[in-house]
């Protein structure tokens, strides 16, 4: 069975009824009909408690679970009010961790709760619990198990103790996966559909409207309907501020940037995605922080400052590796290729490559030559000493900034000691350098090398 299919249960599982506890507690207690009736009630009312015939008052019910020896949630649902609080403790540190993009987590804490919430008889716990789960599943990109699970939340919110609030939430969640499919028209009438639930119910939904706004926006924005999607961005963000709600600020921000750069405004994008990015750092949401740094250093690139444009992508890839995003850390790799690509520029630091083919000069047997590059530096190795100084690669060409380079003293062989010679003459002639993935040429066909990172 999949681990997430008592989240997805059409119908729970047989459970006993109200009548059917009550008789069983009596009799585990030695209790007759007529001994658990007292003075209060005849005997023929206790039967028909038991058998199902009528349903008890919430007073008689706290008054036979006292004569019972058990809290009143207990025999109502047959859960405890103290399992109950249990539950609901779990449930409400699941969508904390999804507050904190800690998806996994809130997995974790979820999926043990799904025999419990099968017995609970409470709806509005169980709702809860389906929509942090299919959050969870969505950007765990398990995307159609999320919707699974929005099938059922839907059929609970249906029922009459529901408001059109809570069916509206269901529709917003389900609008969510359906974008992450990128059927955005589906999406786009689900969140409008969802809009028109808050809009008829008299109950206060801003919080909500405005998370519909700001994904309705990213719809927009996929259509291209730049004036559509800036609108549902102002209608995001008003909701947010009047609600002091910060988070939804940085997320709507987010968008904001996003619309200003597609529309070139680079200047202002860069704006907002420094105000989202530092609503982010305030609630130590470092998976968007990493986002808006490849943002912010796209932007810098394209505002003519490549030197910030690459200490941002860098320090982005650092921060999606860091809290496991590897799909956007690889979006930044291709940022800074980009970058790079336009800038005539290299990007060597903190990497060294090791010689696989040498042209003008016979290798001494069983040596090759290796290159380390830091930010400003270069060493480089031919078997024998190490030599090492400045040196720049920014504008395809490799230039010593020393004279001479550094070098440590070891006893070589005369031909070992040749071959350092011819090394450090090499790179003092400002060879042209280029590299490709991890192949690197440094020179040319007739006097270079070639090196695979190692």
């Amino acid at each position: 069975m999949p681990e997430y299919a008592a989240l997805t249960r059409i119908a729970a599982p047989a459970r006993p009824s109200l009548g059917e506890r009550v008789r069983q507690l009596r009799i585990a207690r030695g209790l007759t009909q007529t001994d658990l009736a007292g003075s209060r009630f005849s005997k023929e009312y206790v039967s028909q408690i038991e058998r199902g015939k009528t349903r008890p008052t919430a007073e008689t019910v706290e008054w036979l679970a006292a004569r019972l020896g058990v809290d009143s949630t207990f025999l109502e649902t047959g859960v405890s009010s103290s399992e109950r609080e249990r539950v609901e403790s779990v449930v409400a540190r699941a969508e904390a961790a999804i507050e904190a993009s800690q998806y996994e987590e809130a997995i974790a804490e979820l999926d043990p709760l799904a025999p419990t919430l099968a017995n609970l008889a409470a709806p509005e716990l169980e709702l809860r619990a389906l929509l942090a789960a299919s959050w969870s599943r969505m950007y765990l990109g398990e995307i159609r198990k999320g919707i699974e699970i929005l099938d059922h939340a839907r059929r609970i919110a249906d029922e009459p103790t529901f408001t059109d609030v809570d069916r509206a939430n269901v529709l917003y969640h389900l609008a969510c996966c359906r974008f992450k499919l990128n059927s955005i028209s589906t999406a786009l009438a689900l969140y409008t559909q969802a809009l028109d639930l808050v809009d008829r119910s008299p109950l206060p939904a801003d919080r909500l409207r405005s998370h519909i706004y700001e994904w309705r926006s990213r719809c927009y924005q996929r259509q291209r309907d730049w004036a559509a999607a800036q609108e549902d961005a102002e209608r995001a963000l008003e909701l947010a501020e009047a609600l002091n709600d910060r988070h939804t600020m940085g997320h709507v921000y987010f968008q904001y940037s996003l619309i200003a750069e597609r529309t070139g405004n680079w200047v202002l994008a860069r704006s907002y995605a420094e105000k989202a990015k530092a609503i982010y750092e305030e609630f130590r949401d470092q998976a968007n922080v990493g986002k808006l740094l490849n943002e912010i250093g796209a932007l810098n690139f394209q505002l003519g400052k490549p030197e910030e444009a690459i200490a941002y992508l860098k320090q982005s890839f650092k921060v999606l590796i860091d809290v496991g995003d590897d799909i956007d850390a690889a979006r930044v790799i291709n940022s800074l290729a980009q970058v790079h690509l336009g800038t005539g520029k290299v990007d060597l630091a903190d990497r060294t490559f090791v010689s696989t083919d040498v042209r003008g000069h016979d290798l001494v047997e069983d040596t090759s030559v290796t290159l380390s590059f830091e930010s400003d530096q270069v060493s480089a190795s031919a078997g024998c000493n190490t030599f090492m100084g400045a040196a720049s690669w920014d504008d395809g060409t490799l230039s010593l900034d020393d004279e001479e380079l550094a070098a440590t003293m070891m006893a070589c062989s005369p031909e070992q000691q040749e071959q350092d010679d011819w090394l450090t003459g090499f790179l003092a002639s400002s060879p042209d350098l280029a590299l490709d993935g991890s192949t690197l040429t440094v020179g040319d066909d007739v006097s270079g090398m070639t090196f695979e990172e190692q």
